[in-house]
């Protein structure tokens, strides 16, 4: 396992700080009669995804913020999903709107995406969304990119003049990361599939992130001595992205899996609702 002088990053404890930050802020929206409500949309009967919105759904409960879930069938048109999304755009009582992914197949889903309201976007997923944060103006960025970003700030790893290695490229998680980095003043490579040579890349790495969604996908031997490893996967049977017992006798700092990024994703998700309530509630 681990040697002595492994960090284990915490995401647990970074999450119990972002949501203590919550509570006077949930309490004096009240006040003012306003009860952030986050809504998740969730279509489809997909084990997982159900899991996550149960998951998400409870962490609102215990903080006061209101949540509705709205289940849609998997046999769901695209047009329905969106007509769906639409008449939460207009319910004033709802101030952050999730889509869980992955849709099914036969849905468009950036379409789908693309129909939340920029203002309700708490998880940074339209083309603005991820425009503003690549610009580093985003109200909400991605929460997996911003909870990666909270862990680094949390426990004081440097990032600027760092080599930060993104591996993963995708429009929710990989390049949202991969410009947040940037913004923070790392020099960012980011991989993917058609990456020649990906170890060789990933040993130049100070901060590595793993976005790839393949169990154990990024071994030991990879991880220069020294370098924080910050594992953004999950996958069946509770593993990672990253081999974690090989990369951690490596890295000096690396999130376990479940309990690294994960709890993290889910506090700053519940964070952008707040948000969101005061900016843009009645």
């Amino acid at each position: 396992m681990t040697h002595s002088e492994t960090l284990v990053l915490d995401g647990g404890a970074v999450a119990d700080r972002i949501k203590e930050g919550l509570v006077p802020r949930i309490a004096r929206l009240k006040e003012r009669g306003i009860v952030p409500c986050l809504a998740t949309v969730l279509v489809g009967d997909d084990p997982a995804s159900a899991t996550y919105v149960r998951m998400k759904g409870n962490a609102c409960k215990r903080l006061g913020i209101a949540s509705i879930r709205v289940e849609l069938p998997a046999a769901t048109t695209t047009e329905e999903l969106v007509a769906a999304i639409r008449g939460l755009n207009g319910d004033a009582a709802v101030h952050g709107i999730l889509l869980q992914h992955p849709v099914p197949p036969h849905i468009d889903g950036r379409a789908a995406f693309e129909a939340i309201a920029a203002q309700k976007d708490v998880d940074g997923v339209t083309t603005l969304g991820y425009a503003r944060t690549a610009f580093g103006l985003a109200d909400f960025p991605c929460c997996t990119p911003a909870a990666i970003m909270a862990i680094l700030a949390h426990y004081e790893l440097p990032v600027s003049g760092r080599h930060a290695v993104v591996i993963g490229r995708s429009p929710i998680l990989g390049k949202p990361v991969s410009a947040m980095l940037l913004n923070a003043d790392a020099t960012v490579t980011t991989c993917h599939s058609r990456t020649a040579d990906l170890p060789a890349i990933v040993r130049l790495a100070d901060i590595v992130v793993a976005a790839v969604g393949k169990p154990k996908f990024v071994q030991g031997n990879w991880i220069k001595p020294g370098a924080v490893v910050l594992d953004a996967g999950y996958n069946p049977g509770n593993v990672g992205d990253v081999d974690y017992a090989a990369c951690a006798a490596h890295a000096s700092a690396i999130t376990p899996v479940p309990a690294g990024v994960g709890p993290v994703t889910i506090a700053t998700l519940l964070k952008h609702t707040v948000d969101a309530a005061e900016k843009f509630g009645a």
